[in-house]
């Protein structure tokens, strides 16, 4: 049986696109939420962003958007923004990334949006947020990555700054937009008021900046590149091994000294150099050199299955088809399947009420006429802003990549 979710009662008009907004829907979506996805009349830019396809999405767009229902309504039209206050009658939760002022244009800011509707939870997803010196402007993740200072400390010791290889900006804005709408919802039980929410690219970006501003804060240096090593704590890198590198996380005396034991290194812990943290930090070149001379002698995926099951925090470095292969990424249900679709499972974990998937990412428009008839509304009278109203069935241009 199917649970409904912690969040069943919940019902959410998603009008973000992208990135930010939808990961934040589809949150709330996989732990039981009603979520109507607004799309504009050209549909998501992320359905494009392809190859692969599935259907009318690209895989970009099908990782954001499941457990979502889907209607598309042009909101340029005074019609369309009709139908969306509509659809508002009765929702807990707006979540939308329009760019700043635009709503306010339309006349549906959040002062508007608080009166007509008291209890709605309204969520913004934005680049820099609403005011100061920046606010208003655009921000897409890697442009976030290189202004908050996420690339200048990632990359090679000495080389270029380098953006991190996936979207940690957007992805971290997301969850922050759904902490915030769930924090608001909290709220409302006691108050019975909504909220507005604000969910910026540039907050989230700083605050991912730990432990490098704690360690500026407190000693004035500005940190850079250091490759895959950390800057506080030591051995935490990769080193090379017989075969593959194997990544090192050691965080305390105890797995140091298991380690080195382990090696056949036992002696390394009682030298001066290597006997605590800070020392280590100091001296970490040369404990590097110690270390691969005795990981020289070993096999890398043999060594990590023996060291972390001996307490030491390590793993091979592994590509993509070797983690979705992994059985434990299968037994934490990790890898999610529904029909011709394949996505990531949810990693929030409940134990009464986990999340569950009900529904593959929606074709453009695919519900527009189920959602009208639930709220009695005429699709005649908004047909006009509502493009793909009754959507041809869809024929998939392209398998899904990565089945097993």
């Amino acid at each position: 049986m199917i649970s409904p979710g912690s969040l069943a009662n919940l019902k959410v008009i998603d009008a973000s696109r992208v990135l930010g907004g939808p990961y934040a829907g589809q949150v709330l979506a996989d732990h039981g939420a009603d979520v109507i996805k607004l799309e504009p009349p050209a549909g998501d830019e992320t359905r494009g962003w392809g190859p692969p396809f599935l259907g009318d999405a690209a895989s970009y767009f099908l990782g954001l958007n499941r457990n979502k229902r889907g209607i598309a309504v042009d909101l340029s039209h005074d019609k369309g923004r009709e139908l969306l206050l509509a659809l508002l009658e009765g929702a807990d939760v707006l979540i939308e990334n329009f760019k700043t002022g635009t709503m306010e244009r339309w006349g549906l800011g959040h002062d508007e949006l608080a009166r007509r509707f008291p209890r709605l939870i309204h969520c913004r997803v934005s680049g820099f947020g609403s005011d100061g010196p920046m606010g208003g402007l655009p921000g897409y993740d890697a442009a976030i990555q290189a202004v908050c200072g996420i690339m200048s400390v990632n990359g090679e010791p000495g080389g270029m700054p380098l953006r991190v290889g996936l979207p940690v900006v957007d992805v971290v804005t997301g969850l922050n937009a759904a902490l915030g709408i769930l924090m608001a919802l909290n709220e409302r039980a006691a108050s019975g008021k909504g909220q507005f929410v604000e969910a910026s690219l540039y907050d989230c970006g700083i605050s991912l900046l730990h432990p490098h501003l704690p360690n500026y804060y407190l000693s004035g240096q500005v940190a850079g590149p250091s490759g895959n090593a950390h800057p506080n704590i030591c051995p935490y890198d990769s080193f090379a091994t017989r075969s593959e590198p194997i990544f090192l996380a050691v965080g305390n005396n105890r797995q140091f000294v298991t380690l080195c034991t382990m090696i056949g290194r036992p002696e390394l812990p009682e030298d001066p150099r290597f006997a605590s943290n800070s020392q280590r930090n100091i001296h970490r070149d040369a404990l590097k050199e110690q270390l691969e001379a005795a990981l020289a002698a070993f096999d890398c995926a043999e060594l990590a299955e023996r060291l972390i099951r001996a307490g030491v925090p390590c793993g091979a470095v592994r590509s993509i088809d070797q983690v979705v292969a992994d059985p434990h990424t299968i037994h934490r249900e990790m890898v999610v399947d529904i029909g011709d679709y394949r996505g990531t499972g949810s990693p929030i974990k409940l134990s009464r009420t986990p999340a569950s998937y009900r529904r593959a990412p929606p074709a453009f428009a695919q519900h527009s006429a189920e959602v009208m008839a639930e709220r009695a509304l005429d699709p005649d009278s908004f047909r006009e802003v509502l493009p793909g109203l009754d959507p041809a069935p869809q024929t998939p241009r392209k398998q899904a990549q990565g089945k097993a």
